[in-house]
């Protein structure tokens, strides 16, 4: 059983209210099934939106990640920028374990194949991810990406027992028109380098999508912070394998780079997986969207890359979608 610290000062307060969720006899009536209480439609509510909030700091920090990866993708070889990215993110990681004072007790765990079949897929995705924006502007990169959100209601409702709200369906389609939008661009894409790029970012999807499931089914059980950093371990080492297939001398300019894609990755991750433990799949798909806006702002700012027309209608599809599901009933949850 877990007891709440007590804690002095604002910094001790703010620890509290982001990351202390197990700690709230609200949140854990919704997220424990230990525990036999009803949580009210209030305590629902507001766990919801601590997730939605987790979830759109995330969503910003893994697309700066993509702009940091997309600035060297086409000088630095996969598998090199996954190991340092992943290596730079176990930083965060451990101090984000320490401020949850879970170190070193989070670093095991009673489920290790959960968390190998999570890192195999993770790092598959990753090694996607990167080459999608090796090829592709950022925003047409997080276009393809963003359709693992799509592909993963499905599996939520079937592997997770979560319900569909006819507000989410809504949502959801004015979501996937405002990323066929954003897509039209991607596809009049010259070149061979394009057709990679695409290919590549649909196997990203498709990998994510049931990542993402993944993720949410091991929050039931697993530490957020357990998971985030036996993803980066098992990441870090995939990208080591790639060793002897060659990698590149790395300038400063490209280390500072892939250094800072890893630190805001890691917690990116952290967010994003506080956000699933909080929040149904379905509820956040949505806001996963938003992604294409900071990416679109990403190209304009560092690579002078400007949207056209179906960019813009993308952007306000997607970010009205957003408005509609911050202001819809919770999602229901499977019965405990």
């Amino acid at each position: 059983m877990l007891h709440r610290r007590k804690s002095k000062g604002t910094w001790g307060d703010w620890r509290d209210v982001a990351f202390d969720r197990l700690w709230s006899s609200c949140d854990s009536a919704i997220m424990s099934s230990n525990v036999n209480l009803q949580p009210t439609q209030h305590c629902e509510r507001r766990t919801q939106m601590q997730g939605i909030l987790l979830r759109l700091s995330a969503v910003f920090l893994m697309t700066g990640m993509s702009a940091a990866i997309h600035s060297v993708a086409d000088e630095v070889p996969v598998g090199q920028i996954m190991f340092l990215r992943s290596f730079f993110a176990i930083g965060p990681i451990v101090i984000y374990m320490m401020i949850r004072h879970e170190f070193p007790h989070a670093l095991t765990t009673r489920r290790p194949m959960l968390h190998l079949t999570r890192g195999v897929f993770g790092a598959i995705s990753m090694a996607l991810s990167f080459l999608s924006l090796a090829y592709l502007p950022v925003a047409n990169a997080q276009a393809l990406a963003y359709l693992a959100p799509i592909l993963a209601l499905p599996l939520a409702v079937i592997l997770l027992g979560e319900t569909l709200t006819r507000t989410v369906l809504v949502a959801i389609g004015i979501s996937f028109a405002g990323m066929l939008a954003m897509l039209w661009e991607a596809f009049s894409l010259p070149g061979e380098g394009a057709l990679i790029g695409m290919a590549a970012g649909l196997g990203f999807a498709l990998t994510m999508a049931f990542m993402r499931v993944h993720v949410r089914r091991m929050t039931f059980t697993e530490r957020p912070s357990t998971i985030a950093f036996s993803f980066a371990v098992i990441s870090a080492l995939g990208g080591m394998m790639t060793l002897p297939f060659g990698w590149v001398t790395l300038d400063w300019s490209m280390f500072a780079w892939l250094a800072l894609a890893g630190i805001v990755g890691g917690i990116g991750h952290i967010l994003a997986t506080e956000a699933m433990a909080r929040t149904p799949v379905a509820v956040l798909a949505p806001f996963e969207f938003t992604g294409l806006i900071w990416a679109l702002g990403f190209d304009v700012i560092f690579f002078g890359h400007l949207p056209g027309m179906m960019g813009w209608v993308g952007i306000f599809a997607i970010t009205s979608a957003a408005l509609l599901v911050s202001f819809s009933p919770p999602a229901k949850r499977p019965a405990t």
